[in-house]
């Protein structure tokens, strides 16, 4: 007999191992009883997923150094033909699926595939790149480097007046796309590029990203939590139980080698710190206080520890507030996903941020410090570990694919 079961689609942008990450957590939310459930990006990642249980198939990302680099620099994360392959390899997937629902992951290009393919999008972004977010852009590490000529007051003033100019610009190449599909324009503005769908699940808490104004097609779905399927370290059942625990998760990306400037940095304090080094591995003199792993399971980690450390970004910040701990961001300068995502949890009260280009030795010494022995950093994570348990994705995610479905229902 048919399968009866609504078929849905996730694409994940690979361009980083978090919208790979999300996508499968959310992918497993949905109870296959009841949906028939496939999933596509590039599979650059899928040794460190471990096995999928759902039908995979492969799409076009930009190569992860490619995509920084632009990122770092500010120009436009796709060119128009990269768009266009995007496209093709979007369709090419859908007709090959034929979903009653598709549910991207930064994957920019279903703005255009979906509505070709006159298939429903609900788009998974984070808050904080919301049209209707209360964010403000005001990060000095984007134009430190014209402050030493102008000066800092001056340097924002510029950077304020052309940043409407240039989040233009990275939306032309989707409307040129757009265009020559037949359909209008999504507009002048990134926030309005990075969450368009039928649908935009913010996978966020509202304490930690608000917004305001939200149409009632927009939802928070809450937090959504990954850690690599692996076994701890032969070290993790031996750690010191006399001094607090630090994680130490630099990432994937960042222009300088931060994990040797942060472990020296805690090896002046009375801590343990535990570090997942994600292939940096050639530093092979750690400090006598660090315990090192290539991966460490992220949420555990979190949970035994007294403060993480990393670089700024969702996945890590919300496994530790998750847990009850406050954050040390390093955000590289020209990441503004970083900058955004600890702009948050800094107005929470719930962590500090340092800019990873300039950070010294010293200067994640007295931050950790600080974070460590002032009691209001972790009664703020505290706070934020009780929304989090609030406002769950394992049941929020499926109520949005039920409604964005029995909307298709009506048509």
């Amino acid at each position: 007999m048919p399968d009866a079961r609504p078929r849905v689609l996730f694409i994940a942008e690979a361009v980083t191992l978090a919208h790979v990450a999300r996508a499968r957590v959310l992918a497993g939310t949905l109870d296959p009883s009841r949906y028939d459930v496939h999933v596509a990006w590039d599979p650059r990642y899928n040794h460190v997923l471990g096995p999928l249980p759902f039908p995979h198939y492969p799409v076009h990302t930009l190569p992860t150094e490619q995509f920084l680099k632009r990122l770092t620099h500010g120009f436009p994360l796709h060119d128009v033909t990269t768009f266009r392959r995007m496209v093709a390899d979007d369709l090419s997937t859908i007709d090959r699926v034929k979903p009653d629902l598709v549910v991207g992951d930064f994957r920019l290009s279903l703005a255009a595939s979906a509505r070709i393919a006159r298939v429903p999008h609900i788009a998974i972004a984070n808050a904080y790149w919301s049209p209707y977010g209360r964010q403000t852009f005001d990060f000095p590490a984007f134009h430190y480097p014209l402050s030493g000529l102008l000066g800092r007051r001056a340097a924002f003033s510029i950077f304020r007046t052309l940043r409407p100019v240039g989040f233009a610009l990275h939306t032309r190449p989707l409307n040129r796309v757009l265009r020559k599909h037949g359909f209008p324009p999504i507009g002048n503005d990134i926030r309005t590029m990075y969450t368009c769908g039928d649908y935009t699940a913010y996978a966020d808490l509202p304490e930690l990203a608000p917004t305001e104004g939200l149409p009632a097609t927009h939802r928070y779905i809450g937090a959504v939590l990954w850690s690599p399927p692996l076994a701890p370290p032969p070290w993790w059942q031996d750690l010191p139980r006399d001094k607090p625990i630090v994680y130490v998760t630099p990432g994937s990306s960042g222009e300088r080698p931060l994990l040797p400037i942060v472990l020296e940095a805690l090896s002046k304090l009375p801590v343990t710190a535990i570090a997942a080094a994600a292939g940096r591995t050639q530093h092979q003199t750690w400090p006598a206080n660090a315990r090192v792993a290539e991966f460490l399971p992220g949420e555990q980690a979190a949970a035994r520890s007294r403060l993480v450390i990393s670089n700024g970004g969702s996945p890590t910040t919300y496994q530790a507030l998750a847990a009850g701990v406050p954050v040390l961001g390093l955000a590289s300068a020209g990441n503004m996903d970083q900058h955004l995502n600890m702009d948050g949890v800094v107005r929470a009260g719930a962590g500090e941020i340092l800019d990873a280009t300039r950070a010294r030795v010293s200067d994640v010494a007295s931050a950790a410090e600080r974070l460590l022995s002032v009691h209001s950093y972790t009664a703020a994570a505290h706070r934020l570990r009780d929304a989090h348990l609030a406002r769950r994705a394992e049941a929020l995610f499926p109520a949005l694919v039920a409604e964005a479905l029995e909307g298709v229902r009506r048509r």
